[in-house]
């Protein structure tokens, strides 16, 4: 697998998981009202994965030559919570690294 794919397989990962570190944040912060440590912690973090993940897509898409519309794609899952994840699926699915020993 190409280094680009790969990293952007990473990223988007990653993405997700800051989503849910946000989101657990928020909710002690906003429900629970136990304090914003969480979204201080994630909200940063996340910030800066969601800032790779729009540069893991432009890689990608220039590596595997997506369409316009799978770039558009793409970009728009960076918004919603885990999204990245079902857009990495989608396209790097079938593409599986291989196994070294």
């Amino acid at each position: 697998m190409p280094t680009a794919l790969r990293l952007f397989r990473y990223v988007a990962i990653a993405e997700a998981c800051s989503w849910a570190g946000l989101l657990v944040g928020m909710f002690f912060k906003y429900i629970v009202e136990s304090g914003d440590l969480g979204v201080k912690v994630f909200g940063p973090i996340h910030g800066l994965l969601f800032v790779l993940y729009v540069t893991g897509v432009l890689a990608a898409a220039r590596t595997a030559r997506w369409s316009l519309g799978t770039i558009v794609l793409g970009l728009a899952c960076a918004v919603p919570p885990f999204t990245s994840l079902w857009f990495e699926r989608r396209m790097l699915g079938g593409v599986r690294e291989p196994v070294t020993v």
